[in-house]
């Protein structure tokens, strides 16, 4: 649970108008700022996990919705588009004091990788990065996650069909790996690991990495 309920706010950019919910951190020191996939939105059980932890570690979480998702269209843009809005919101995710992190799932985690250094961004997070389309290895997307410029945090699903995280190259991040996860850290009922544990494996995680950032 988190101190305070959260508040929201739309955003111009030149991608049209994006939104902005807010999950005031406890203290903050910094900005955690999450972008959503292609195929959902800001109710993926990953960012809703993180924005309901993480405030009372003094994170500021802010879940971001691209101008597609609010405008109520079903496909994403291409990604150049998705890159503009995301600069164009990222002066109000940049509080005076606050460092801010970029992150994001799948494609919200290629734009914070494409975007973060250039927008001054203090590293990033990569939920279910995704390496390659399913079933076409040779289609890496490995270059976006190797060029951020930034400490980078990826979180990997075990069985994630985008890219398992033994196919990961070596590199200059960390990767935490959710065993069992799917591309949306679901787990199979099967799994020795419960769903919840899942999701305490990713806050724990995402929690200690932040810290060692300050």
């Amino acid at each position: 649970m988190t101190q305070y309920e959260p508040s929201s706010e739309t955003v111009p950019t030149e991608a049209g108008e994006a939104r902005v919910t807010w999950y005031e951190g406890t203290g903050p020191w910094v900005v955690l700022a999450l972008g959503h996939g292609a195929g959902g939105g800001i109710e993926a059980r990953d960012l809703r996990a993180l924005a309901g932890a993480l405030p009372a570690h003094g994170v500021t979480v802010a879940l971001v919705e691209q101008p597609w998702r609010v405008a109520g269209r079903k496909v994403a843009p291409a990604p150049k588009t998705l890159d503009t809005g995301w600069r164009g919101l990222w002066p109000a995710l940049a509080r005076p004091g606050l460092p801010v992190i970029a992150g994001g799932r799948s494609a919200g985690a290629r734009v914070a990788c494409r975007t973060g250094d250039e927008l001054g961004a203090l590293a990033v997070l990569a939920l279910s990065f995704p390496l390659h389309p399913p079933g076409r290895p040779e289609k890496s997307r490995a270059d976006e996650l190797l060029g951020t410029g930034l400490p980078t945090l990826v979180v990997q699903g075990g069985n994630d069909t985008f890219g398992r995280p033994p196919e990961f190259p070596e590199g200059p991040y960390r990767l935490l790996a959710i065993p069992y996860g799917d591309h949306g850290l679901a787990l199979p009922k099967r799994a020795p690991l419960g769903q919840e544990e899942a999701m305490a494996v990713l806050v724990e995680g995402v929690a200690e990495w932040i810290t060692s950032l300050r």
